[in-house]
């Protein structure tokens, strides 16, 4: 599929919405275990999630457009949800990421951003030069990857219940 900004935002206003579908009312154990050592829970992707709402995706893109002379991104810190205090529940999560993707779409949405806006180019700390239409792409893609990441968390909490149905499960061998 060709890059189109609507069809992005298509996606981009539903993520909130499927992972409040997913988790909010569900007890600690779905949503605070994870995979094993050094591996995230849903709690912590979506704490993930609201980190970069903060300081990536409309951050580098007013970088971006702004076009200054110093077009270089901060580093991004992949694990800053990690450092936060560990205190709210998954729905004062959701709530924050609702709010704070509503406020970055309408941000984007004002830009009324054109064709010639799509190839200009940031510059990202480790991977050199990317057009705002890669981070646009990339901000739905890491969206996707996510939701389907929370899926494969969740469920591995059954690995071991499904006995020998997981020759089926291929979510489990992951």
């Amino acid at each position: 599929m060709k890059f189109n900004l609507n069809k992005s935002i298509e996606i981009l206003e539903r993520t909130p919405i499927t992972l409040e579908s997913m988790l909010r009312d569900l007890s600690s154990d779905w949503v605070k275990s994870n995979e094993g050592e050094n591996t995230w829970s849903p709690y912590d992707i979506l704490g993930h999630l609201i980190f970069g709402e903060k300081t990536d995706w409309m951050v580098r893109a007013t970088i971006i457009l702004n076009q200054s002379e110093d077009r270089m991104f901060q580093p991004f810190d992949r694990f800053a949800q990690l450092k936060e205090k560990q205190d709210k529940t998954i729905v004062d999560l959701i709530t924050e990421f609702k709010k704070l993707r509503k406020n970055n779409l309408i941000e984007l949405k004002s830009l009324n951003l054109t064709h010639e806006d799509f190839e200009r180019k940031g510059i990202h700390p480790e991977l050199g030069e990317v057009t705002l239409e890669q981070l646009i792409s990339t901000w739905v893609v890491h969206d996707l990857g996510h939701i389907a990441q929370i899926s494969r968390v969740m469920a591995k909490q059954y690995k071991t219940n499904v006995g020998p149905w997981e020759a089926y499960l291929g979510i489990l061998h992951k």
